[in-house]
């Protein structure tokens, strides 16, 4: 295989790179809004006498501490997911690096 056509597909290769950044980031952040969401919500029912819990398309009464547990468990959750995705974001990050770097030296020989 020639060196042009290597080059070529390792700029490919980072390109889709590139792509699975965005698309990591983009859900990321969809996680990162959920968890704030959910942490506004224990907050808000914390200092709430009586708490309400959609369900479908309406509100119903829910009891105080097993609503606080599945709220907590969700930011849990969520927390995870996220710190999940920084780590895939960093290796897919140095991957890229790398590729990069390789693809700039067999193109100055």
């Amino acid at each position: 295989m020639s060196l042009q056509k290597e080059a070529q597909e390792s700029i490919q290769r980072l390109q889709m790179m590139e792509q699975n950044l965005q698309a990591l980031n983009m859900q990321k952040q969809q996680f990162q809004a959920q968890l704030f969401e959910v942490e506004g919500a224990l907050k808000e029912i914390s200092t709430s006498p009586v708490v309400y819990k959609i369900v479908g398309g309406i509100m119903i009464g829910a009891d105080k501490d097993s609503l606080q547990k599945e709220l907590q468990g969700k930011k849990e959750l969520l927390e995870l997911r996220v710190q999940t995705m920084e780590k895939q974001e960093k290796q897919l990050k140095e991957k890229a690096k790398k590729l990069q770097e390789e693809v700039l030296a067999s193109v100055k020989e």
